[in-house]
């Protein structure tokens, strides 16, 4: 069993859901020659998270963007938080009710996702920046 790891950082994005898996697979460590393994991704951010989702339809982030704004609205009176602006206590609710890392198996040099699924980067500030996310990689050779 072999360990890698690699640190991908992502260029800023908007407000709202993004499809990156291979932005996050591509400069992340080498899979292709592992038979079974564990993809390990971790976002380094408290105002950012990852999920797994529907990577066909682009419907499906601008849906999921609207719900979550509408599930966790700006300026709520009894936000304490609010040196960094009306969209950053939000952005801290949203990334922990989505989590900021996704485990993912490899089978055969690839990552197990289903039909329709990829990565989703869910930038939840207006202007949250470049993002970091660490890639670790654990599994059994050919």
């Amino acid at each position: 069993m072999e360990w890698r790891q690699t640190t991908v950082r992502l260029a800023p994005k908007p407000r709202g859901f993004h499809l990156v898996t291979d932005q996050i697979l591509e400069p992340g460590p080498r899979l292709d020659d592992l038979r079974v393994g564990l993809l390990h991704v971790f976002l380094q951010h408290t105002s950012a998270s990852l999920t797994i989702n529907e990577n066909a339809a682009p419907a499906v982030r601008g849906d999921m963007e609207r719900h979550f704004d509408e599930m966790v609205p700006e300026a709520q009176p009894y936000y304490e938080h609010t040196v960094e602006g009306p969209d950053d206590m939000p952005a801290h609710i949203k990334a922990s009710m989505l989590d900021t890392s996704l485990s993912i198996p490899i089978q055969n040099g690839q990552p197990a996702f289903g039909t329709w699924q990829g990565i989703y980067l869910n930038e939840h500030r207006n202007n949250g920046g470049a993002r970091s996310v660490v890639v670790t990689i654990r599994g059994e050779t050919v």
